[in-house]
């Protein structure tokens, strides 16, 4: 049977080093603070705001939340991000996208200083991350992928690593961060040739495509790591990732579970970045 990746363990050693630094940040006069900014009132928005906000205080991190109405404009939205980029009093900011469809969202994402935009969305940040410098921060969900590979010693240089999706919140920037390690890295999607032989290959398996329980039996060998992104509501209405759990854990060597894996990490990843933007403000 294989090994379960389980969130929860690599979220409580995280907590302990945040919760260490922001201490230190609080013994030299500074409150780490992460503004949370959301327009409209998109469920999966306020469920992750709610989890965020949770998180934060757990950690001593202070949480500011703005929130606007569906139909407010670009420029009220640029306005608000300008005066989180002056104020020193903030570190991070979360900008929930995507945003309402009239606003013009890569103006807005683009308004937000590198320095505080702790979830990886503006361009110079995921430039940062294609480029390997210290420019802003990588999306947290594909940082979370690295926290639990780091935790759990899943050896990744010279490795053979196949990321399922390539969007730019997850596919793009986690293969970059994989290549950072030193791993070989193809990115698959849904309409790769022969799918299942090319995640066979991989000793490493990054599912983020957003298909429910895509991956099988049929795409996997043994020793295989398997990091399931995937957030899908199944029939039933549970939540279900893009691997069947079930099947792999009958041929892998390890795989981490929907719920309870790179999700539960996320919002751990955000405070920790947070803290790392409170403490560069000071040069720590």
């Amino acid at each position: 049977m294989a090994q379960m990746l389980h969130g929860a363990e690599v979220v409580q050693v995280m907590s302990t080093s945040i919760l260490s630094k922001v201490e230190m940040l609080k013994a030299r006069g500074v409150q780490p603070a992460l503004a949370i900014v959301r327009a409209g009132e998109r469920g999966d928005d306020i469920w992750y705001e709610a989890a965020a906000t949770k998180r934060a205080e757990k950690l001593s991190v202070a949480v500011r939340p703005i929130s606007l109405p569906e139909d407010t404009t670009t420029e009220l939205l640029i306005q608000s991000i300008e005066r989180l980029n002056a104020d020193d009093l903030v570190h991070g900011v979360l900008l929930f996208c995507p945003l309402p469809k009239h606003i013009n969202g890569k103006l807005v994402r683009n308004s937000l200083l590198p320095a505080k935009d702790v979830d990886g969305i503006t361009d110079l940040s995921l430039a940062g991350v294609f480029t390997h410098s210290a420019t802003g921060y990588a999306p947290c969900t594909a940082e979370a992928c690295m926290e639990i590979l780091r935790h759990y010693d899943i050896e990744l240089k010279g490795k053979k690593v196949v990321v399922v999706g390539r969007s730019l919140v997850v596919g793009k920037p986690v293969a970059m961060l994989l290549l950072a390690e030193h791993a070989t890295v193809t990115i698959a999607h849904s309409r790769t040739h022969d799918l299942p032989s090319v995640v066979r290959e991989a000793d490493v398996v990054i599912a983020c495509v957003g298909c429910a329980h895509l991956i099988d039996a049929s795409y996997l060998r043994p020793e295989q790591v398997v990091i399931d992104v995937g957030t899908n509501v199944a029939e039933d209405g549970s939540m279900v990732g893009d691997v069947n759990t079930e099947e792999a854990l009958g041929v892998v060597r390890a795989v981490s579970p929907v719920p309870g894996g790179v999700g539960t990490v996320t919002t751990s990843v955000l405070i920790k970045q947070v803290v790392e933007a409170a403490a560069k403000s000071i040069q720590v």
